[in-house]
């Protein structure tokens, strides 16, 4: 840590005032050997762009890749947090490395375990203020031993996964493995888009990102809800972007487990497994994280900020703060709820 560079102020009990869920970087390691295999395009890093070969980013030939310095530099990472608020940040690898949609299985493997492997390293240069989530190759029969790797091995905090891989949903029989994994060690995992349904007709305005990505979060966990994953395995799952589409959608699902057939899969109404996610913040405004907070409850909430990609929420410690609520609820949302689900967060470097 450079001498400007001075950790967030600490939170009850010593620990870190603000804890970010969601973050995200692609080592320098990574990209070198994809560059050397001919799967990345460092040309443009200085100017802070990236090229990845469609088999890894799942994206179209020529597509750029935001690629700020905080990705691989972990000195500027840090600084990016003090200005956040951030004391502590739990990184993984963004989707455009999972290989979500790609049919060369022994590559996402390959990449996957580089992956986590590179984080692994990245994280340790933080001084205690980084934390890393493996990436779980789902679809793959291997994503279970990937995840236990990461977690036993590379010793990591919690797990990451895209909402498909290997062209299977989430409540694919090949994931039944993964979720009782991440059940029985009670390992947090958090849920991000890996993809987008129709992409052809989200091509324009950047809507992949802005619209897909929410819609596909809910269609995840819609499957993983109405295809009794969530019966099955007990999960600590979080979706990201404060659960995309999936909280405005559910008196929608509900009142479909109602009044369908089809939807009557499950024992409950949809409503009732809100309650068995969490969702980060990153809804970048105030009123409807008020919202999430009301429908999901505070101690379903926590810190997600994005960084350090350009739709980061880079405003979310204050616009918890500004919710007027009980300094509990702050605190769980801000810190505690973390600390909770992620026991190792808790133990000294």
């Amino acid at each position: 840590m450079t001498p400007t560079q001075q950790p967030a102020a600490p939170g009850p009990a010593g620990g870190p005032a603000a804890v970010d869920v969601h973050a995200h970087a692609l080592p320098m390691p990574l990209l070198r050997h994809l560059a050397g295999h001919g799967r990345a395009d460092l040309s443009q890093v200085d100017s802070g762009t990236l090229f990845l070969h469609p088999s890894v980013s799942g994206l179209a030939e020529g597509a750029r890749i935001p690629l700020p310095a905080e990705q691989y530099d972990v000195p500027r990472r840090l600084a990016s947090m003090d200005a956040a608020g951030i004391g502590l940040q739990l990184v993984s690898a963004p989707p455009f490395v999972f290989g979500s949609t790609s049919d060369d299985h022994e590559l996402v493997m390959e990449v996957t375990r580089r992956s986590n492997d590179a984080l692994a390293e990245h994280v340790a240069e933080g001084g205690g203020r980084l934390a890393a989530l493996g990436t779980v190759p789902v679809g793959l029969p291997g994503a279970a031993g990937e995840a236990a790797r990461c977690l036993d091995e590379l010793g990591m905090a919690g797990l990451t996964t895209g909402t498909f891989g290997a062209g299977r949903e989430l409540d694919d029989p090949v994931n039944e493995d993964v979720w009782a994994l991440l059940s029985e060690r009670r390992a947090f995992c958090l849920v991000h888009p890996s993809r987008a349904s129709s992409p052809a007709r989200l091509r324009d305005f950047h809507l992949v990102q802005l619209l897909g990505y929410p819609a596909e979060t809910a269609l995840a966990a819609a499957r993983l809800i109405f295809g009794g994953v969530l019966d099955r395995h007990d999960p600590v799952l979080c979706l990201v972007h404060g659960g995309g589409c999936l909280p405005g959608l559910m008196p929608r699902l509900g009142i479909g487990w109602e009044r369908k057939n089809e939807s009557r899969t499950i024992p409950r109404s949809p409503r009732d497994y809100l309650r068995r996610l969490h969702f980060d913040t990153a809804v970048f405004d105030g009123t409807a994280l008020r919202r999430l907070i009301e429908d999901a409850g505070h101690d379903r909430v926590l810190l997600g900020t994005d960084l350090p990609f350009d739709l980061a929420d880079v405003e979310a410690v204050a616009t918890i703060r500004a919710q007027n609520l009980d300094p509990a609820a702050e605190r769980a949302i801000l810190s505690g709820n973390a600390m909770r689900l992620i026991p190792s967060l808790n133990e000294s470097p």
